[in-house]
């Protein structure tokens, strides 16, 4: 397996184009709160699958949106329901690729194991292979997976990075590009030491890649300014992007521009101001406003 099984195309705009990630994966677990924040009150449906209706209502509003192009958006991240399903009679990462150059990847982790050793490792994924297979079929370029360390504990975060990469192995197998995102709770106690331990161990499992093999990273934004410059400048990684973790937009944006070629892949700061009951061109101006705002940050 080496670089030359990706879509060269897609590799080659998330290696150099300028841009940020849009993080659209909200799975059933948040998805409650996702409405919420966007103005659709709980009793709004009645099951599972008018849920996720009206959520992927909300994510096609925003994929649709003038303002959403491959211009200043290189990627999004679906979650399953959201590749399963159309846009405008087009499959969704097919509309994503072919209409707005916006390459897809997929949500795989299926949440977070009971905390140990000050981590949530990954839960055991039994229908990964089935899932990569689908994923590729309906033209995914790369996979997305969450761990989540919540302590500065050496060894729990050692089995969350050999976690990671164990798992982005086999995505690596299926022909997709992995997105490594071992994310440090923006509360932890001894963040700043969190991040040396996690880098430390990330660098260790990056010099163990066989050659031709790409990961990109996900992390949270760190505590002391440019600390992931050697894990940018890597061969082996395509992107380091940063997850907004619960920090404000503005909050996002100010440490993301004090992190030079660290770009964005922001959920909730990229959403945050819109609703369901703005009308289109009230929605369009303020997505607009927050993809330039994200973008400028990424790309000072």
């Amino acid at each position: 397996m080496t670089s030359l099984d990706f879509n060269e195309q897609q590799l080659q705009k998330m290696k150099t184009h300028p841009g940020f990630i849009a993080a659209l994966d909200q799975s059933g677990g948040s998805t409650p709160g996702a409405l919420r924040l966007y103005g659709i009150k709980e009793g709004a449906w009645s099951n599972e699958d008018e849920m996720f209706a009206l959520v992927h209502e909300m994510r096609a509003r925003i994929i649709t949106s003038p303002s959403f192009t491959g211009e200043r958006i290189i990627g999004a991240i679906l979650f399953e329901n959201t590749m399963d399903r159309d846009i405008e009679k087009r499959p969704t990462a097919d509309y994503l690729w072919n209409l707005k150059r916006v390459v897809p990847f997929l949500k795989v982790d299926k949440g977070l194991a009971a905390e140990k050793n000050g981590v949530q490792l990954m839960k055991p994924m039994p229908e990964l292979a089935t899932l990569l297979e689908k994923a590729k079929a309906k033209g995914i370029f790369g996979t997305k997976e969450r761990s989540f360390v919540k302590q500065a504990n050496a060894a729990g975060i050692k089995d969350t990075v050999t976690q990671q990469f164990a798992v982005a192995g086999q995505i690596l197998a299926a022909g997709l590009l992995p997105i490594v995102e071992p994310e440090v709770d923006i509360h932890c106690p001894e963040k700043a030491k969190a991040e040396e331990l996690l880098k430390a161990a990330i660098l260790e499992e990056l010099s163990k890649l066989p050659a031709g093999h790409l990961v990109m990273l996900k992390l949270t934004l760190p505590e002391k300014d440019d600390f992931y410059a050697d894990c940018i400048g890597h061969p082996k990684v395509v992107r380091v992007v940063a997850l907004s973790g619960g920090y404000s937009r503005d909050e996002a944006n100010k440490r993301l521009r004090r992190n030079h070629g660290l770009v964005a892949s922001f959920s909730r700061a990229l959403v945050e101001g819109l609703s369901a009951q703005q009308s289109d061109a009230e929605f369009n101006a303020m997505l607009d406003k927050s993809i330039q705002s994200i973008f400028e940050a990424s790309n000072t």
